[in-house]
């Protein structure tokens, strides 16, 4: 018999923190900036320097915590975590070890229309490494020192993840709450969110977990999905040939789509921790952590909850909308602009999204403005222009980022609903068309929309279908 295998999967996700400054010296966290240029005697560690902790980076932590509903350790400590890397010009990294900022908190995700609780350990502040590029041919390496002192977060989760496509959703829900709360812009393709993996597969049943592997340095949703997808095959494969998984840490090679083995996985005592002797213990009065709570802002699964509530939205557009704290605010303006909440979601999902993903623009970019949108809908409900000619109206105000009424009027989009207007063209197209209006006569329904169709050809696509499909029944007698 088959044994059957359950995956058990814990995500830790590094967020790299929005402060201008490092978070224990005054230097710049830029992005992009030449090599080595943002570094400093603290950050590299020169003796006789002291780190000043960021009061900012603190605040930042203490927000992303709260909203990710874990208690907060008013008083904690930093601490020294020892290892030997040639990004780490220290030797050890400044982090937090046994008393978090954050712990005990938990996320929610939507799974097959069901919400799934994963919880969350810790989530607790440290410092950034720099980062080591080595060359194709393996002649050298190079180490730039300018991301060494970043303020990140580690977002550990519990182990109540069960599949790689909940991975996926547990990840996404994660860059949602981190940019709803703008502590960080969670630029996955600048690392500033980070994933490793622990994943293990235990017989189903069984209650104590199996060996687990470690996937390091996960830049996309697609790669940490495919990744895991593949170590749920591989393990599987050991276990089921009676082999014994190892506990490890793999890399995913995108080339191949497959992981391959890094090194055997370090456990916490070889980093040989230790309070951090360099700076004092820190302390979160309770004005200051009622501050931050007040700060918090409306969340993604609040604000999905809302849409449906209040706008009487589909759970999809729901969740498409209130992914991206961009979209969802250009959304709310479309909608504060008067169109109606359900064409507003279309046009959004559809063609804004469309556009703006097409030219690699964000949102806040997309040149036809939340007002304009609402002003192009509200000229579709007027009965001015149809859907058909509102998407090539659409088009024309990317192009030149004019409203829609003047688009129509230049360009002579006004729908014709006149029936005087529209009557001797109709007659034309009946007596042009005898065997279409016969068909039709006959049963065939299909038959009078190649009439309405011939209309709309002759009027250039301006008459209004409605009309049209009325004046042509009551002219053909039925």
């Amino acid at each position: 018999m088959t044994t059957q295998f359950e995956t058990v999967i814990g995500l830790e996700v590094h967020v790299e923190l929005k402060t201008k400054t490092k978070i224990f010296c005054g230097c710049s966290t830029q992005f992009g900036a030449p090599p080595n240029t943002n570094v400093c005697p603290v950050c590299m560690g020169h003796p006789g320097t002291l780190p000043v902790l960021n009061r900012e980076a603190v605040e930042l932590a203490l927000k992303a915590a709260l909203a990710l509903n874990c208690r907060i350790n008013q008083d904690c400590k930093f601490d020294r975590k020892n290892y030997f890397y040639p990004d780490l010009p220290k030797g050890y990294q400044i982090s937090q070890y046994d008393q978090p900022i954050g712990e005990d908190g938990w996320v929610e995700i939507d799974v097959n229309g069901e919400r799934k609780r994963i919880g969350i350990v810790r989530v607790h502040l440290e410092e950034d490494a720099g980062k080591s590029m080595h060359a194709p041919d393996g002649s050298h390496s190079l180490v730039d020192y300018n991301r060494t002192g970043v303020p990140l977060i580690e977002i550990v989760s519990k182990p109540d993840i069960r599949s790689p496509e909940e991975a996926r959703l547990y990840l996404e829900a994660i860059r949602s709450i981190m940019q709803y709360c703008d502590v960080s812009d969670c630029r996955m393709e600048e690392g500033s969110l980070r994933c490793d993996a622990n994943i293990s597969l235990r017989p189903v049943g069984e209650t104590k977990f199996g060996e687990k592997t470690e996937l390091k340095n996960i830049n996309s949703f697609r790669f940490v999905q495919k990744a895991l997808e593949y170590e749920v095959q591989r393990q599987t494969e050991v276990l089921s040939s009676g082999g014994r998984v190892e506990q490890e840490t793999r890399r995913f090679d995108e080339a191949t789509q497959t992981t391959v083995s890094m090194r055997t996985k370090e456990e916490a005592h070889d980093y040989r921790y230790f309070p951090e002797p360099d700076l004092v213990r820190l302390r979160v009065d309770d004005a200051w952590l009622a501050r931050v709570r007040e700060g918090l802002p409306e969340l993604p699964l609040q604000k999905r909850d809302r849409y449906e509530r209040e706008f009487n939205l589909p759970a999809y557009d729901a969740g498409v909308l209130t992914s991206d704290i961009g979209v969802a605010t250009y959304f709310e303006a479309v909608v504060a602009a008067g169109a109606d909440p359900k064409a507003a979601s279309n046009w959004v999902m559809t063609d804004v999204l469309g556009y703006v993903n097409a030219q690699g623009l964000s949102i806040q970019e997309a040149p036809v403005s939340p007002s304009h949108l609402a002003g192009l809908i509200t000229e579709v409900n007027k009965g001015t222009i149809s859907i058909k000619q509102a998407r090539d109206v659409f088009k024309i105000m990317c192009e030149t980022g004019k409203d829609a009424p003047t688009v129509i009027r230049e360009h002579g989009f006004e729908q014709i609903s006149d029936e005087g207007a529209l009557a001797a063209i109709i007659d034309e197209v009946i007596a042009n068309n005898p065997k279409s209006v016969q068909d039709y006569l006959n049963g065939k329904e299909k038959a009078l929309g190649a009439l309405v169709g011939q209309t709309m050809k002759a009027t250039k696509g301006r008459a209004n279908p409605a009309v049209v499909n009325k004046m042509i029944l009551e002219r053909i007698g039925k």
